[in-house]
């Protein structure tokens, strides 16, 4: 089997093309009513999430960041209140932390699912832990009964980075399930173009069943007002525009079947990869469904010179995450050295990712194994 084009990690062309008739429509019936911000298609698609996921309510907002900053923002916290949450985990959910004059403490991840580890949770609160942010990464949940648990005995808020796992079900050990992003006190959760759901541009929401929250997360995201001009908190610019709410209402019909789909690949990747050594396939929580916003492998050896191959390739792929938020520059100024989270240390030098959407084929992914196959075999023969 040979590449005659290109493979794209992600193939949003191909998507749209689906959904083109819809999409096309309801866009231009936005931009003739030329209500651009606000108005009946956030109100609907609010209305719709909500219903969707579970959440008593849903408050849309500009990106996942923004979503992450106003739940912090809403919490009323001080400056030099601390914060847990992990280094393995892209940027944005330290960041947030950092620009509200916050102290960010790391709890290190398990090797197996590459998420918070709870067990080490509780030996990281002190009295100034004010907030958990667990990361439900790649696609499926963090451990949230034992994180519920423990932050309600230590009355603390769990905020949930839900901006990879939209769609995914944790199961209670009763057997009860309810979806990623609504079982903390706030779930945040992105619609970058790449995620699961994602929009035509920048777009984020906020979670809660919390009516005193919701009112004040709904005046923040519009720079504090309740009524027009009078401002009651300090606030933001952090609006989902009508065109983005009006294309993601549609796409948010056709969530399970493109969750279905990335989970019909994984399996492929599984049954393609099971005889390939130095490789391990992801882990599925035995807590949770698992929607593959990533194909996420753990390497052995040759990390780098397989992604080398593989752009040497044409083929797309991820190093999610490179580096840990502990060891980047930016962060320097807490402290923390080389060392003091081993395995998310580890994950940063082993991980790569492989192209994963929702029109991903099977022969497309026998060409990309394929190509593993000899790129590692090229790794170990330098």
């Amino acid at each position: 089997m040979t590449i005659d084009r290109p493979i794209p990690m992600v193939d949003l062309k191909g998507q749209y093309k689906k959904i083109k008739p819809e999409v096309d429509k309801v866009i231009a019936e936005v931009v003739e009513s030329a209500y651009f911000i606000g108005g009946p298609w956030v109100k609907e698609f609010a209305c719709n999430l909500a219903g969707y996921t579970g959440a008593k309510y849903v408050i849309p907002c500009g990106n996942g960041t923004d979503a992450l900053q106003i739940a912090l923002m809403a919490l009323d916290l001080q400056p030099g209140d601390e914060v847990i949450t992990c280094p393995f985990t892209f940027v944005a959910t330290v960041e947030v932390i950092s620009l509200m004059g916050l102290t960010p403490v790391f709890v290190d991840v398990h090797e197996d699912t590459m998420m918070l580890d709870e067990t080490l949770l509780e030996a990281a609160i002190t009295d100034k832990t004010k907030a958990i942010i667990p990361v439900h990464l790649f696609g499926q949940t963090a451990n949230m009964e034992s994180i519920m648990e423990i932050a309600n005995r230590h009355d603390i808020a769990v905020i949930e980075d839900n901006a990879q796992a939209i769609g995914a079900d944790y199961i209670f050990s009763d057997g009860t399930k309810k979806q990623a992003g609504t079982i903390g006190h706030i779930g945040t959760t992105s619609f970058f173009p790449s995620k699961n759901l994602g929009c035509f541009g920048d777009g984020g929401a906020i979670f809660t069943d919390d009516e005193h929250l919701f009112q004040r997360m709904t005046m923040i995201v519009n720079h504090g007002m309740k009524v027009r001009y009078h401002h009651e908190d300090i606030g933001v610019n952090s609006r989902l525009d009508s065109i983005q709410a009006a294309v993601l209402d549609i796409k948010l019909k056709h969530l399970n079947e493109y969750n279905a789909a990335r989970q019909a690949a994984a399996e492929r990747y599984d049954q393609l990869l099971k005889n390939v050594s130095g490789v391990k396939t992801p882990v599925r929580s035995k807590n949770s469904t698992h929607v593959f916003h990533q194909y996420t492998l753990q390497l052995d050896g040759g990390r780098d010179q397989l992604a080398a191959y593989f752009k040497e390739q044409k083929i797309a792929h991820g190093v999610y995450y490179p580096i840990p938020l502990h060891l980047q520059k930016a962060y320097s100024g807490y402290g923390f050295k080389e060392g003091d989270f081993p395995i998310s240390e580890k994950l940063c030098k082993s991980v790569i990712s492989l192209p994963m959407h929702t029109e991903l084929s099977d022969e497309v992914q026998k060409i990309i194994v394929q190509k593993l196959e000899v790129g590692l075999q090229t790794s170990v023969n330098l």
